[in-house]
């Protein structure tokens, strides 16, 4: 009798045969990246070729150790153990190493970085800084041990011995050396009394040279306000650091020419013609100062310097006449107004006085009215009481009081019976 499977049971004999299988256990495959969507964890896509597709699986650990980016349509070599998913029933790759077919890694991650920043704007040469023509002071971003440092110093002691050379010592190969070549960047800009940077180290591999292609030095150096020369490896070799730097030397010498454009002999040529520039122009202003004064002391005013005046004394004369005609005319309009005014008033002041002596009168006959001893003089007399208050009634009196009487001649005391 037939016996018939699940396809459970059909499905672990599979995958057992796939897990016993030792060409399956590790299996190296070419091919492109197909269906290729970057998660967050683990990652998820295809592997194909012209006849074929495999689905493959990265796990999350080993897809952060990679040095490039995963893009679709990508050639890759792939390492990996062929297994069998049971509820799905399919079968799938878990890559344990993945690298670009053709090329290495490093230069698949350059051309990626590369092609970012170039979106960015990086490399564009608006952005570009001018080299200034003559350098006080140079900041070099190199080993202290190498001949680029050296190449650098001899170059510029011979074209232009009045710049100072400051070293910033540097890591320029391995791990931790994209670090120290932006961070020495930082701190020269922070410094802030550079004339121009050179950053460099001698020939090598990629990977030796890769410090300079990290997007962190590239980055440093487009953000840098000193202006920049670069000088990594020969003249074969290039890096990012070249693209976004203001100037690429392809030798450390060369590098050091550019940060010196103008040595000590065209300084003293400059000089020379500067001098005589100058000797010429002031040599003409002397020349056209002198002719402007002999021009002016040759006039007629130095010749005969009353004429300078004689105009200001004719004005002088006659704004004199003109003062001493309005003067005459102002006080006889003067004079013509007091006498009318004078005119009109004297009637109005002589009644004015004439009424104020009327009320004098009047007021000196009511105050000689108003004397006592004019009274007295008529026969009266003025009684008081001891307290010498004037009695005006009998009514103010009392029997066997004193009073007294008061007469134009004397004082008489009496007593009311």
């Amino acid at each position: 009798m037939t016996e018939y499977l699940t396809v459970t049971t059909l499905t672990k004999y599979l995958s057992a045969k796939f897990s016993r299988d030792p060409h399956l256990e590790r299996v190296y495959l070419t091919g492109e990246i197909s269906n290729f969507r970057q998660r967050p964890n683990h990652q998820y896509f295809a592997i194909k070729d012209e006849g074929a597709v495999i689905q493959a699986t990265m796990w999350a650990g080993q897809f952060r150790k990679l040095d490039f980016k995963l893009e679709d349509g990508m050639k890759v070599l792939v390492v990996g153990r062929v297994s069998l998913y049971a509820p799905s029933g399919s079968y799938s790759i878990n890559i344990e190493t993945i690298v670009p077919d053709g090329i290495g890694s490093l230069a698949v991650k350059f051309e990626q970085v590369k092609k970012k920043l170039t979106a960015e704007g990086l490399f564009e040469a608006r952005f570009k800084q001018a080299i200034p023509a003559f350098s006080k002071k140079i900041a070099v971003v190199t080993s202290p041990s190498g001949a680029v440092i050296r190449d650098i110093i001899t170059t510029v002691q011979r074209r232009f011995p009045m710049s100072q050379i400051v070293l910033y010592p540097t890591k320029v190969q391995g791990e931790g050396s994209a670090a120290e070549i932006a961070g020495n960047i930082k701190r020269a800009n922070d410094r802030g009394d550079f004339d121009v940077m050179i950053i460099g180290r001698g020939g090598g591999s990629i990977e030796d040279l890769w410090g300079f292609n990290e997007e962190s030095v590239v980055r440093a150096i487009f953000e840098s306000r000193i202006p920049v020369i670069s000088s990594v490896g020969h003249e074969t070799d290039v890096t990012l650091a070249d693209f976004v730097a203001d100037k690429r030397a392809a030798t450390p010498t060369a590098a050091a020419e550019l940060a010196t454009p103008n040595s000590k002999v065209d300084l003293l040529s400059w000089t020379n013609v500067q001098e005589q520039r100058m000797t010429n122009r002031l040599s003409g202003l002397m020349k056209n100062y002198r002719e402007k004064v002999e021009k002016i002391s040759n006039s007629v005013v130095f010749r005969q310097p009353e004429r300078l005046y004689d105009g200001h004394v004719q004005k002088l004369d006659h704004l004199l006449e003109r003062l001493s005609v309005l003067t005459e005319q102002k006080l006889a309009s003067n004079q013509h107004r007091y006498e009318l005014s004078a005119t009109r008033l004297m009637p109005v002041y002589r009644k004015i006085i004439e009424q104020k002596r009327n009320r004098m009168e009047r007021a000196s006959q009511n105050l000689l009215l108003l004397d006592i001893s004019k009274i007295k003089a008529r026969g009266f007399s003025v009684v008081t009481n001891q307290d010498g208050k004037i009695i005006k009634s009998v009514k103010e009196v009392k029997k066997g009081e004193t009073l007294e009487l008061s007469l134009v001649d004397g004082t008489i005391k009496t007593e009311v019976k």
